[in-house]
């Protein structure tokens, strides 16, 4: 063996030592990569607490946290249901039920950069409102969505997609580029083999009537091509139900066939306090479509602010047909705390539907809702257990060493496999040099934000080199509303922080601006624990240097900048395990 190949092996097994369990190490063994062995996440909410479940009842929201924009579909006895995802990645979660209340967790449909790159765009952007639907004449099953990023295989903005697979449980397929603007669509597969897409669109040129004024636009689609059929477009619903009073957002639209009739189910009213859903009917999948004299059919937006359990902005809902031969329907609603404020973004309910006459009707969907549901009958609760995902109170912990990551960490414009490594000791994180408050990918891995009432505790053990690296939590709501709280180092001294970002201002005078809050100087020569505490509005973050004794680092401090309604877009509040060698927060 010659020098030089001497030397090259002689630098791999020093890197490989370095390198072990993910993390890097200079000349003193000090820690560049911070190593995350234990996460306890434990929901306490009052309206859990306040309402046991009683035998036959299960509780809704059936996904708590930020779950949005909720698409069905069915094959035999299996349910196949997605939500939106933004620019987290990988994109659209999906789940799978036997019965609509116990669901777990399939993983992605878009798990590879082939599929979705949202490499370099905010937080609300991304992935819109997936839709899902079994086509029983070729056995196959379809997700259309709209994603305002690019994509590593088809440049420049992806927009409208679909990608298919003959079986949810073993991946999709690399997307098909649809060739029409406009955003939510969903596909209806006919009874004769025929093929349509529906989706929102703006007004056409020049016939623009007010802020908000929308359409909804039909497509035949090409099943062999997987594509629209050009020229085959037409409106079928201009503004909404009724456009003198000028309704906005008509938006999220299915078609449904019953009785040889066809139906169109849509949004409106805009995502907030005014959402609701609508439908309407006709003798032809292109209309034209006459509304409902009941409309609208679900929607929460007549009642009090303070009332009780409040769920509000109910709408962007999806019809299947349940396994007592009962139809339910699938929709948003958000859980405003005491401020009135939305940290954990909007989740995905389900309510059965009435269909004994001419129209579909949520039932209670257009009362106060309440925190219980009666389940199907035959159907076992079995939410938490068994794999089953979970609702209402629970506690979840995680020491990262399986084999599989839970489907719930996420990243954040790219995969998280480019920045962590799992073993014995767990969950090791490679810094980038970017940091939270940037539009690239963040080494930063993510779980929702699932409760009202909630701690977050996770043990570390990191040595940063220099100002410049950080680890430890952080609550993000987006790019310019979160909060940092972690370790660095300033001259020879570590130093523990808490940054808290906000944005103020309209779009066009926005400015954002950080701040460090409260900071310490600690011992690192053992691991530190981090913990997160929120009761409603206000957070509290500690620490622990000998495993046991807790202290807060300052007082405790608004969720106000968590609060989608605060700090806007789309998406709910979030925890994650971070990490940077491009730290800003600086004590």
């Amino acid at each position: 063996m010659n020098q030089v190949k001497v030397r090259i092996l002689a630098a791999c097994l020093v890197l490989c030592s370095m390198t072990a369990m993910g993390g890097t190490g200079d000349k003193q063994g000090k820690l560049a990569s911070p190593v995350f062995s234990k996460v306890e996440y434990v929901g306490n909410d009052k309206v859990y607490n306040e309402n046991p479940l009683e035998s036959g009842e299960f509780y809704n929201p059936i996904l708590q946290g930020c779950y949005p924009d909720p698409a069905i579909t069915r094959k035999g006895d299996d349910y196949y249901m997605v939500v939106s995802s933004f620019a987290m990645f990988p994109g659209v979660p999906i789940f799978h039920s036997n019965d609509l209340v116990n669901w777990t967790q399939l993983g992605h449909v878009l798990d590879r950069t082939s599929q979705l790159d949202v490499h370099d765009t905010g937080i609300s952007m991304g992935v819109y409102a997936p839709g899902i639907t079994y086509n029983e004449n070729n056995d196959t099953f379809y997700m259309i969505t709209t994603a305002f990023a690019g994509s590593t295989k088809l440049p420049g903005t992806l927009g409208n997609f679909v990608v298919k697979t003959k079986d949810p449980k073993e991946g999709w397929s690399d997307p098909y580029k649809l060739d029409f603007a406009g955003i939510d669509p969903s596909i209806f597969f006919d009874d004769d083999g025929k093929a349509y897409v529906v989706h929102n669109d703006a007004p056409d040129p020049g016939k623009e009537l007010y802020g908000g004024h929308r359409v909804i636009k039909v497509w035949e689609y090409d099943v062999e091509k997987d594509q629209i059929i050009k020229g085959t477009d037409q409106i079928i619903v201009n503004g909404g139900v009724d456009l003198a009073k000028k309704p906005i957002w008509i938006e999220a639209p299915h078609i449904y066939k019953k009785n040889g009739k066809y139906y169109l189910m849509c949004a409106e009213g805009g995502t907030g306090d005014w959402h609701s859903e609508v439908v309407f009917i006709s003798d032809s999948p292109k209309g034209p479509y006459v509304p409902a004299p009941s409309n609208p059919i679900l929607t929460q937006r007549h009642f009090p602010k303070d009332r009780k359990n409040n769920v509000d902005w109910a709408g962007h809902a999806d019809l299947v047909l349940g396994p007592d031969g009962k139809y339910y329907g699938v929709f948003l609603g958000i859980r405003p705390n005491e401020e009135d404020r939305v940290n954990t973004g909007r989740e995905t309910f389900i309510l059965p539907v009435d269909w004994s006459g001419t129209f579909p009707v949520f039932e209670n969907g257009l009362v106060p809702m309440e925190p219980t549901l009666a389940m199907p009958a035959g159907v076992e609760n079995k939410t938490g257990k068994d794999g089953f995902f979970p609702n209402g109170n629970f506690t979840y912990t995680e020491d990262f060493t399986s084999d599989q990551l839970d489907y719930r960490w996420i990243g954040l414009r790219g995969p998280r496999e480019e920045f962590i490594s799992t073993g014995k000791k767990g969950l090791s994180i490679d810094p980038f040099d970017t940091n939270i408050k940037e539009l690239k990918p963040t080494s930063t891995l993510f779980h929702r934000q699932m409760h009202k009432a909630f701690t977050f505790t996770t043990e570390m053990k990191y040595k940063p080199q220099s100002e410049k690296d950080l680890a430890g939590l952080t609550c993000y709501q987006n790019e310019g509303s979160n909060y940092v709280f972690g370790v660095t180092k300033k001259g020879g001294d570590y130093m523990l922080v808490l940054e808290r970002t906000e944005t103020k201002g309209r779009r066009r005078d926005r400015e954002t601006s950080s701040k460090v809050i409260a900071s310490t100087s600690i011992d690192l020569k053992k691991s530190i624990q981090l913990k997160v505490s929120a009761e409603g509005d206000d957070y509290i973050f500690s620490y622990a240097l000998d495993g046991e004794d807790f202290q807060d680092l300052g007082a405790a401090v608004s969720g106000d900048i968590l609060s989608t309604n605060v700090a806007g877009g789309f998406t709910g509040a979030m925890i994650g395990l971070y990490a940077t060698s491009g730290n800003t927060t600086l004590p």
